[in-house]
């Protein structure tokens, strides 16, 4: 039964508090009470506390968003940090393509010169996507934790306490207030005594808030350091990313630009870049490309003289008049009178058929 009464005594005087504050906030806002201001060094606090938070929880989502795209993935992420579980592992965007890439290439033939191009672009894809998967996890680990930790915990306390500063001012502005009111000598000692006690209180508090606020520059110091290890983590993916593609375009060739006229056709020859050492004034269409012509080969086409050439690519004789080739290997051209100019004559051994010159390169 003491402690019914006890608590009873509790919630009473807790709801005489509430109703109290309530009181004295509304006076304020109606501008029938006074209201004892902050000082401006911690008014600048709490501004660069909010600003802080404000900023942060916008980089934090855009560098979620920037990470993981997809909203759903970031969802069940959510959900899994959450329920404390980890999520389970899934195929990017990238290793997807990789693998599409590579089975084309599989079922093309690895042996012909798309299907091989198609392989190879696909172990790159694959490898980007790894670089990808490391670039989300250190940059959650060093960059995208930090800014939650602070905003779901440095951030709240400062909120918990600053809440908690409002109401020990309003206690102590509500205390001015009945002393001001107090008529009888006992009410005011009543009353100074109470206001002693909230002053105590809110100057206490307001040093509690004043101390956890000057620790926000100490916060920025430990961003700019998680800042600068995503900015490391972003400068290993593309320099991985560009080193990637550019052993893949060594793979293939380079196509500079001087040689592409029309993106919108949907085939066309391709031109190695072995060729662009043999550039010539004269120009050749091939379907979707404009090359120009090795001056060497158009001497060719017009002597009819043999001339030793490498094969650059493995090519696939689409018909009994063309020649298959394979890679590294040096066959025999020649030109044939009518011929398409995109076409020479080749010969291995007994064998001869057409080929295409930008499967080619001349040798002296």
């Amino acid at each position: 039964m003491n402690i019914m009464d006890f608590n009873v005594k509790k919630l009473a005087a807790d709801a005489g508090t509430f109703l109290s504050r309530a009181v004295q906030f509304t006076e304020e806002k109606l501008g029938q009470a006074e209201k004892t201001e902050l000082d401006a060094h911690l008014e600048n606090l709490l501004s660069k506390a909010e600003c802080t938070k404000i900023w942060t929880e916008k980089i934090m989502k855009q560098t979620e968003v920037l990470l993981q795209p997809n909203p759903n993935a970031r969802i069940e992420e959510f959900v899994y940090e959450k329920l404390d579980r980890k999520a389970p592992s899934r195929i990017n965007n990238p290793e997807l393509l990789g693998q599409y890439m590579i089975d084309a290439g599989t079922e093309f033939g690895p042996g012909t010169a798309y299907g091989n191009a198609l392989i190879k672009c696909g172990e790159t894809q694959k490898r980007i996507g790894t670089a990808d998967r490391e670039l989300i996890q250190t940059s959650a680990l060093n960059f995208l934790t930090p800014l939650r930790n602070f905003i779901e915990g440095d951030y709240r306390t400062i909120a918990k306490e600053r809440k908690l500063l409002q109401n020990k001012r309003l206690d102590l502005d509500a205390a001015k207030t009945r002393l001001k009111k107090a008529k009888a000598a006992e009410t005011k000692s009543s009353s100074e005594q109470e206001l002693r006690i909230t002053q105590s209180e809110f100057d206490r508090q307001a040093e509690i808030t004043r101390l956890l606020l000057e620790g926000i520059s100490s916060t920025h110091a430990h961003h700019l350091r998680c800042l600068n290890d995503f900015v490391e983590a972003q400068m290993t993916y593309y320099a991985q990313c560009y080193q990637y593609m550019l052993d893949l375009q060594k793979q293939l060739g380079s196509f500079p630009s001087n040689y592409l006229s029309n993106n919108n056709q949907t085939s066309g020859t391709p031109v190695p870049y072995a060729l662009s050492s043999a550039i010539g004034p004269g120009l050749a269409s091939t379907g979707g490309l404009v090359i120009t012509c090795p001056s060497n080969i158009n001497d060719l086409k017009e002597t009819s003289s043999n001339r030793k050439a490498r094969v650059l690519y493995d090519y696939d004789a689409a018909n009994s008049t063309e020649l298959s080739l394979l890679a590294d290997e040096v066959i025999t051209v020649f030109s044939v009178v009518g011929m398409d100019s995109d076409w020479l004559m080749g010969e291995r051994g007994n064998q001869k058929g057409k080929v295409p010159i930008t499967y080619l390169e001349l040798l002296n």
